[in-house]
């Protein structure tokens, strides 16, 4: 199993077992959920079924890119006033670029369920898949604007439920249709995100994506405490999605601290070299 980092198709050492990672979060209990949050996957529930269905995951992945395309509005916001004070522009250009890199995993993910979909030859509903999900797009991406501008804490807060709501679903999903791994992954264009042999690895390891974005999310609100780390490696080792283990040219990342100054690379198990990202002094 090949996983290159490239334009966000993974985020992931190469050595990650996605079967551990999915009985990981599994195991692990879900978040407490705020009110706002709750309603919000109760009323898409209402809507296509609590159950998920490919339809359904295209759905929740037109929907994830939004936010970090409001915060990085928002940064630029910031850039465009401040650019002439430092810390302002290294935590600005810091946050647009994990923006930059999660809506291109996001997008990824979108890409692989229409795939998917047209490889199983689910017929759509006009309405319910095509016109609905734009509305809801929409309204969306105003609450997530409103939110990055006036509550940016908030908002990477809101986004860490989401995508550990994400998580636990594609972990169900793949749990509850073990066909998946008796479907051949035979898409090429699927294939350039990650050189999976079925279904079900493929939608594993778009779980462990979520879960790469939960971690960002509540490490960019400083809630350090409740990172999610990888089962499959050694804690000594790595401490999970989006948590650095050492810097190339740079200060390691301090605990709680946002990617902001310096230029490091962060390097994985066996080599793997994630995303390059700005790294401050302790």
């Amino acid at each position: 199993m090949s996983m290159s980092n490239v334009d966000g198709r993974t985020l992931h050492p190469p050595t990650v077992d996605l079967r551990v990672e999915q009985q990981a979060t599994l195991d692990r209990p879900r978040m407490k959920y705020t009110p706002m949050a709750r309603f919000f996957f109760e009323s898409m529930d209402f809507i296509y079924g609590k159950q998920l269905t490919m339809p359904k995951i295209k759905l929740i992945e037109i929907l994830a890119r939004i936010p970090y395309h409001a915060w990085e509005i928002k940064a630029y916001w910031r850039l465009t006033f401040g650019y002439h004070d430092e810390k302002i522009r290294r935590e600005g250009l810091d946050l647009v670029k994990l923006g930059r890199l999660s809506q291109d995993n996001e997008f990824w993910h979108l890409i692989i369920a229409v795939e998917k979909i047209r490889e199983d030859g689910i017929k759509e509903s006009g309405f319910w898949f095509q016109f609905m999900p734009r509305v809801m797009a929409l309204g969306y991406a105003l609450f997530a604007r409103l939110l990055a501008t006036f509550n940016l804490k908030g908002a990477f807060l809101f986004n860490a439920m989401f995508e550990d709501h994400a998580e636990h679903e594609y972990a169900q999903f793949v749990k509850d249709h073990p066909e998946l791994d008796q479907q051949p992954m035979k898409s090429d264009l699927v294939r350039q995100f990650g050189s999976h042999a079925t279904w079900g690895d493929v939608f594993r390891h778009i779980g462990l994506d979520e879960r790469f974005h939960r971690n960002e999310s509540l490490r960019e609100g400083g809630w350090v405490d409740q990172l999610a780390p990888y089962a499959s490696l050694p804690a000594a080792v790595d401490a999970g999605p989006g948590i650095p283990l050492q810097a190339v040219g740079g200060s390691t990342r301090v605990k709680g601290d946002r990617f902001t100054g310096g230029t490091g690379t962060l390097l994985g198990p066996a080599g793997f070299a994630g995303p390059a990202r700005p790294l401050r002094p302790a």
